[in-house]
């Protein structure tokens, strides 16, 4: 069995600096890549950031020089470090795990204003 669990998210001014944090459960973290997708309302679900079992990270190009994916194994836990906000940032951000995506967590507000 396997949960994930999103927090962090909020509301922030535009070039403002949030953490994500994904609290993952079960044996299958640690051989896992993780990743953060996002949705806003009216929009497609778009990936974020992906991050390997061993450490390796892409992410999109509208995120990439701001965003950071990150891991820690020892405490099953996924992080996504965002700076310089930005109002189109503004989604519903989860956590997954898999290579195939195979479990979501629940989702987390982020609200952005300018």
């Amino acid at each position: 069995q396997v949960q994930l669990v999103e927090s962090g998210g909020g509301l922030v001014q535009a070039g403002g600096s949030l953490r994500l944090s994904c609290a993952a459960s079960g044996s299958l973290f640690t051989f896992s890549d993780m990743g953060w997708y996002r949705q806003a309302p009216g929009k497609q679900r778009e990936l974020v950031a992906r991050i390997t079992s061993g450490g390796s990270t892409n992410y999109a190009d509208s995120v990439k020089g701001r965003f950071t994916i990150s891991r820690d194994n020892a405490a099953k836990m996924v992080y996504l470090q965002m700076n310089s906000l930005k109002p189109e940032d503004t989604a519903v951000y989860y956590c997954t795990l898999g290579y195939y995506n195979d479990y979501w967590g629940q989702g987390t507000q982020v609200t952005v204003s300018s």
